[in-house]
């Protein structure tokens, strides 16, 4: 039960932020801490129960019919992720908490941040694979709204709508990958796929299933050529970017990655697309980051270059490759939080992030100056730091890619290692040189508890680079035992291990970055920069933006050659649709209707001929008498009545023959209200041939359409019950299980109670909603026309309202007789309502009496006003 907890907690902390007024600054605050520390408590507490390499399961029955159950496990690579999410998401509370302004609502914040808490919990604690997809797609929808949280900027509404079309869709690419794993395996549970490797490499639809899974991670992660979404995901608050953006939305695609590694991994076809996709993202990301001006894109990009980092040792395959993956995840969540919030102090206290107007910060900030140091210096890998041993161990895993004649891998880490050195003394830049002192603010330390969680970043990032087995290496080997099991390799945390080839790529990696930056900036006027060289031409966001465009454009001029402002055609259109779908899928469909055998009654025969004279008769006569057409309709429905009493169906049978009259008396109260019917031009050029012509097709139409699916209706009325359907059930269980021998009555108030109430709510919502209009807008009795078919029985001198000389008028005979009916029909309603349960009839039967009761005697009162 506590793995449920887990999950539950910060969904039931968003609702409850979310009703908390504006101004519960201080209680948001400690109501998302606490529901993020309790978090934290338990994943500590359900540590010693992963430490054996076992994994902590809840079970709860979801779906049996398909196989699916609601399944968590927690083993140890999901104990490390829920540490990283609730530990960061508690630090990232307590920065957001003197970050955010007065004036924004932080109840909506707190809410939005709890409520992806608990998708991203979703997601490592799964053990059901569409389970998983479900919280992957809620990660999608509640990073939405945290980037867009600023919503009354363009650039942040532009920048949530990117990052959700991408990694929605990379969502149903995932969704869809999962759907064939599963057909694979046969099963959806996490277990059962970690234990098919096998199975899956050898089946033939291994490739597609890869590609589409792989499309999910890598759009999730911001992996090349979808890395274009991240950077335009700053405009979102700096705890928001330090949250998702370090260490929990942009680590799913990775941590999936890890999660099935055991069961795609092995392959040429694994390592060309996800090493492949991690190559490029690394380099890419890497020199992109050198030449940003503001901030957080820096660190956007340089993001982007340690998730392709991350992916590349996926992609090699090797068991080490899965060490150094998992520990440099750990590593970067760190570093890359700490500086997000460094990054949104020095915006906080000095109004800016732009680079080109921020030096000399440290003289101002000594303390966030070196906070900030040391985490830029775990980014660009110097020794003593945790960046240095998990990017040595990605040098060595580099080395041993492709042999030793193979040097391709070896040189784009090399070279990222040094781009990562020089971007990283772009960002140390604003601390340096004379004190800028055209900041829109007077700039200064923050608060003591803004500074906290930066302060103890930067400390775990120091005591893991001196001490890693001590610190991390017991967490670390429980999460690559979860991902290995029985091919966990030997290997060494340790700061030192002697002069080698990875040291010496650390070293030139170190003075090869600080000498390209002192190019950059000598000769190439890095500072003034505004562009990317080399890659400004290829740009990711013009590229969505341009499809985005395409695609509005295709769907306007799909509208202009199909749409009109006129609703037959539209409705003409969607009806040939209707019947050219099904014809397509004639055979399959055939099987649907069952052998008649024997003769039709003719009386059947004739009720039916009766019923189609009926409605083809109305939608002649709709145009020129819509009263006849009215009668017509109703003829039409007391034919289908028929029809269900004869199928044996009273219950129906009943019902239909009720919402006839209503609906048929409440048309009649609004037929006086429409406007006279008037030919639109375009009719009245319309040559007597063409119209008749133009009415005969629409005829066709309609009756083709009302023909099938008449007959599509009777099959499957008259279709013989399965003996494992539901139907057998229902009949089976009726009187055992609700007390009734109307299978039909017990079914709707007892099987499907909740959903009758629901039914029976939303029409008292529309009841209201009614009247409040009705009421709102009734015009003044003075007002009021008197219709023409009453205007011969009103004398305006006779010193009586028109309603009461109607009465005493044509409706003096009928309302005689339906007074005196009222009691009678109450009556009725009421023995219906009492037989329902094992007769024919019921509460919705008995409500449409009543309603018939009461709207006769409305309209014996004298109808003024509808």
């Amino acid at each position: 039960m506590l793995l449920l907890f887990l999950i539950l907690v910060p969904f039931i902390g968003s609702v409850i932020a979310a009703l908390m007024p504006a101004n519960a600054r201080n209680r948001e605050s400690w109501l998302a801490g606490g529901v993020a520390m309790f978090g934290l408590l338990v994943t500590l507490y359900l540590y010693a129960q992963t430490g054996s390499g076992e994994a902590v399961r809840f079970h709860a029955t979801w779906l049996p019919a398909y196989g699916l159950d609601f399944t968590l496990r927690l083993d140890g690579l999901a104990w490390l992720f829920a540490m990283l999410i609730q530990g960061i998401g508690v630090l990232v509370v307590i920065y957001a908490r003197y970050y955010m302004s007065p004036d924004d609502p932080v109840p909506r914040f707190f809410s939005f941040l709890l409520a992806f808490m608990g998708s991203m919990l979703g997601v490592v604690l799964s053990g059901n694979l569409i389970q998983l997809v479900v919280f992957w797609e809620l990660t999608s929808v509640t990073s939405f709204l945290l980037i867009g949280y600023w919503h009354h900027r363009a650039d942040a509404r532009r920048g949530a709508r990117m990052a959700f079309t991408v990694t929605a869709t990379g969502g149903l690419c995932l969704l869809v990958g999962v759907l064939m794993l599963g057909h694979i395996v046969g099963s959806y549970s996490l277990d059962a796929v970690l234990a098919s490797g096998d199975m899956v490499r050898e089946h033939g639809l291994y490739v597609p299933t890869l590609i589409l899974i792989a499309l999910g991670a890598l759009t999730k992660s911001a992996q090349f050529p979808f890395h274009f979404w991240l950077p335009h995901a700053m405009a979102a608050p700096t705890p928001v970017s330090s949250f998702l953006h370090s260490a929990t939305m942009v680590k799913a695609g990775v941590f999936l990655l890890m999660r099935l590694w055991p069961v795609l991994s092995g392959t040429p076809e694994w390592s060309w697309i996800i090493a492949g996709a991690g190559v490029c993202t690394l380099l890419i990301g890497a020199y992109a980051a050198i030449f940003q001006n503001d901030l957080k894109g820096l660190l956007a990009y340089s993001t982007i270059s340690h998730l392709g980092l991350i992916t590349v040792l996926l992609g090699i395959g090797s068991t080490l490759g899965i060490v150094a993956a998992i520990f440099h995840t750990l590593n970067h969540a760190t570093f890359k939080a700490s500086l997000f919030m460094a990054a949104g102090i020095i915006d906080h206290e000095s109004g800016t992030r732009d680079m080109r107007k921020l030096r000399g910060l440290y003289r101002v900030l000594p303390y966030t100056g070196t906070l900030a140091i040391v985490a830029t210096a775990a980014m660009a890998g110097v020794p003593l730091l945790n960046g240095f041993l998990s990017k040595e161990m990605f040098f060595a895993e580099a080395l041993l890619v492709g042999g030793p004649g193979n040097w391709g891998m070896s040189l784009a880490a090399l070279l990222m290692g040094i781009f990562a050195v020089a971007y990283s003394l772009r960002f140390l830049h604003v601390f340096f040189g004379p004190l800028a002192t055209d900041l829109p603010k007077v700039p200064h330390e923050p608060p003591r508890w803004m500074r906290f969680p930066v302060e103890f970043l930067v400390l775990c990032c120091l005591v893991v680079g001196v001490a890693p087995g001590w610190s991390v290496g017991p967490l670390l080997n429980n999460a690559v035992v979860a991902v290995l099991g029985a091919q966990t390799p030997s290997y060494s945390l340790a700061l030192w291990h002697g002069f080698n080839l990875p040291l010496l790529m650390s070293v030139v990696a170190l003075v090869g970055g600080v000498a390209f930056y002192t190019l950059l900036r000598r000769r190439f006027n890095l500072i003034q920069s505004d562009r990317v060289p080399l890659l400004d031409r290829v740009n990711g966001k013009e590229i969505y933006e341009s499809t985005m465009l395409r695609l509005m454009s295709t769907a306007g001029f799909l509208e202009k050659l199909l749409s009109t402002r006129r609703l037959q055609p539209q409705l003409a259109l969607m009806i040939v649709l209707l019947i050219a779908v099904p014809l397509a899928l004639v055979w399959p469909l055939m099987t649907l209707v069952p052998s008649f055998e024997g003769e039709f009654s003719l009386l059947f025969v004739v009720l039916w001929v009766i019923g189609c004279a009926c409605a083809v008769g109305a939608a002649w006569q709709a145009k020129y008498h819509r009263l006849t057409a009215l009668c017509l309709v109703g003829g039409t429905g007391i034919v289908t009545s028929a029809t269900f009493l004869w199928l044996s169906a009273p219950d129906l049978a009943l019902t239909q023959l009720m919402v006839e009259t209503v609906t048929t008396v409440l048309i009649l109260l609004g037929l006086r209200w429409l406007p006279p019917r008037i030919t639109p031009k375009a009719l009245n050029m319309l040559t007597p041939r063409r119209a008749w012509l133009r009415r005969s097709r629409d005829m066709v139409i309609a009756v083709a359409a009302g023909l099938g699916m008449s007959v599509l209706s009777y099959a499957v009325l008259v279709r013989p019950a399965s003996p494992d359907g539901i139907s057998g059930f229902f009949l089976s269980h009726a009187l055992s299980g609700g007390g009734g021998s109307n299978v039909v009555n017990v079914l709707l108030v007892d099987f499907r109670g909740f959903d009758t109430l629901g039914e029976i709510v939303v029409l008292v919502i529309v009841a209201l909603t009614v009247y409040a209009l009705l009421r709102r807008f009734r015009p003044a009795p003075e007002s009021i026309p008197i219709p023409s078919q009453q205007a011969n029985s009103v004398d305006p001198a006779a010193g009586q309202t028109p309603a009461e000389q109607v009465e005493r008028g044509f409706l003096l005979v009928p309302s005689v007789y339906l007074r005196a009916l009222f009691p009678i029909m109450l009556l009725i309603a009421g023995y219906f309502f009492m037989r329902g349960h094992n007769l024919p009839g019921g509460g919705f039967v008995a409500g449409l009496i009543f309603a018939v009761a009461i709207i006769v005697q409305y309209m014996l009162a004298g109808t003024t006003w509808v």
